[in-house]
């Protein structure tokens, strides 16, 4: 494996007095797209927003292309090239399409003042561009994804985080997501860690996997050598 973009080293977090994530080692290399793989409950969500920085965390380290960032603010942490799409999309609903998307450039930091929104996420997802002025909030859910996504991506992230972008979205979307996210991977060198129930619509596009249980990292390997239902049953998903 290359120098890691990301590297977590013995990483704790949870909830006031509760620990729900243990000891977690992961790292991925630049360009790779790391599925991240698990029954509900098991710290899937909690793993990303510890690396958003939106979870403190209780033990361990994170460091992003080599630097420490361990105890960077959220916002420091999007500036360093952390994107998140959450789960469940948190669009600004009373904001444009447009304005949603450029919020995104805030991650920019001192370049956002003079920056526009990038064309090629309107090449990813041109519905983006035929509904720019209108309200996020009378949007589809799979608009909503659609946007989410191209919020985190106006920011140029390194890393994009991903958590369940395919949760109650149409079938023709969900391809839509697929395509954009092998393009920007291959075409943009982008590192992604995604979270997903639907296995094989990640195994068609992630290079590996890592599978969590009661908060720890259990089993990682490759997607071209195991098959997305022989790990679901390793794994009990």
């Amino acid at each position: 494996m290359s120098t890691p973009l990301l590297e977590i080293t013995g990483l704790g977090a949870g909830y006031g007095q509760s620990r729900v994530l243990w000891d977690i080692d992961l790292a991925l290399a630049p360009g790779e797209v790391l599925a991240l793989i698990g029954r509900n409950g098991v710290g899937k969500t909690t793993l990303l927003s510890a690396i958003a920085g939106s979870r403190p965390l209780s033990a361990g380290t994170l460091r992003l292309g080599g630097e420490d960032i361990t105890t960077l603010s959220p916002h420091r942490r999007a500036r360093a090239g952390i994107g998140l799409v959450p789960q469940g999309r948190h669009v600004f609903p009373q904001l444009s399409v447009m304005e949603n998307l450029q919020a995104g450039l805030s991650a920019l930091g001192p370049r956002a003042r003079q920056a526009k929104v990038p064309q090629h996420i309107f090449d990813l997802f041109p519905k983006l561009w035929d509904i720019r002025d209108r309200a996020a909030g009378f949007l589809s859910g799979g608009e909503q994804q659609q946007l989410a996504i191209g919020r985190a991506l106006a920011g140029e992230p390194r890393l994009l985080l991903l958590d369940e972008p395919t949760e109650g979205i149409q079938p023709n979307v969900v391809q839509q997501i697929e395509q954009a996210l092998t393009h920007v991977r291959r075409e943009l060198g982008m590192t992604i860690l995604v979270v997903e129930q639907y296995l094989d619509f990640v195994w068609r596009f992630a290079t590996r996997y890592a599978a969590m249980q009661n908060g720890r990292i259990v089993r990682t390997g490759s997607i071209a050598g195991e098959s997305a239902a022989d790990v679901a049953h390793l794994v009990h998903i």
